[in-house]
């Protein structure tokens, strides 16, 4: 599947959110479905999320996309993976090479997965900047689909090289961090209520759905993945994922709230 297909849309991350706790998952899971929410976002390195997103989806899988991960330095390892994932949820969807981790090895068992249509699209990630060239190189191997990196606006070196690529080779983006990472600190600043009152009109009610529709209005990016363990914050995320979209002076006006 093509993630651009869906127009920029929000997901739901699992980072550090309900590690093992079914319940938690069950019900954020419930209330993102609701929402309109149909991506959700693991991986094997997020403790128990995976399984417990798994039973989360159970019975409500169809129209959904599972994007996780593997990462392993080893073949075997990253095979079986894999095939855990399967149990969880079935299928994988999309398949990132998680930090790069092995990105080269792991390459031609995914390929024929992708070939022999057990999954949809192949992905690689990186969060940190320090590690953009060797993503930029991935990307330029052309056998890339998608690609997660992180982008806020306090972190914005992916507009200057990454960007330009995957708009250049077709490249599915999805954005992690878009409220600055685990316990989303951009959001714990907020602005005033007099602050967000010219974003009202585009549609955004908190700074959250600011921040989100920051990167969603890059045409760009195809997808943000905040994650969150409070169902009613689920909600409010995926509102964010509709038009109207901030045109070039919203950016800048919320890009300097975030500078404050």
């Amino acid at each position: 599947m093509e993630v651009r297909r869906l127009g920029p849309v929000v997901g739901l991350g699992t980072y550090n959110t309900f590690d093992g706790d079914v319940a938690c998952a069950r019900s954020v899971v419930a209330a993102a479905l609701g929402a309109g929410t149909t991506v959700f976002d693991s991986s094997p390195m997020y403790g128990r999320a995976q399984s417990s997103l798994g039973e989360a989806l159970d019975g409500r899988r169809e129209g959904t996309t599972v994007a996780t991960k593997i990462s392993a330095s080893s073949l075997g390892e990253g095979r079986a993976q894999y095939e855990e994932q399967r149990r969880f949820f079935g299928r994988v969807e999309i398949e990132q090479v998680h930090n790069l981790v092995a990105w080269e090895e792991h390459l031609a068992w995914l390929e024929r997965e992708k070939a022999e249509g057990r999954l949809d699209r192949i992905g690689v990630t990186h969060w940190s900047a320090d590690s953009f060239g060797e993503l930029e190189r991935a990307l330029q191997t052309g056998r890339f689909d998608v690609v997660q990196l992180p982008l806020n606006p306090h972190e914005r070196e992916a507009e200057d090289r990454l960007l330009p690529l995957t708009a250049e080779l077709g490249v599915a983006v999805i954005v992690m961090r878009p409220l600055g990472g685990t316990g989303a600190p951009l959001v714990r600043r907020s602005p005033s209520p007099k602050e967000l009152a010219p974003l009202r009109v585009l549609g955004i009610e908190t700074w959250a759905q600011a921040l989100l529709k920051w990167a969603l209005s890059d045409p760009r990016v195809d997808l943000v993945i905040p994650a969150t363990s409070h169902p009613a914050r689920a909600i409010d995320n995926a509102a964010a994922g509709s038009p109207p979209w901030l045109g070039a002076d919203e950016r800048a006006y919320v890009a300097r709230l975030a500078g404050r």
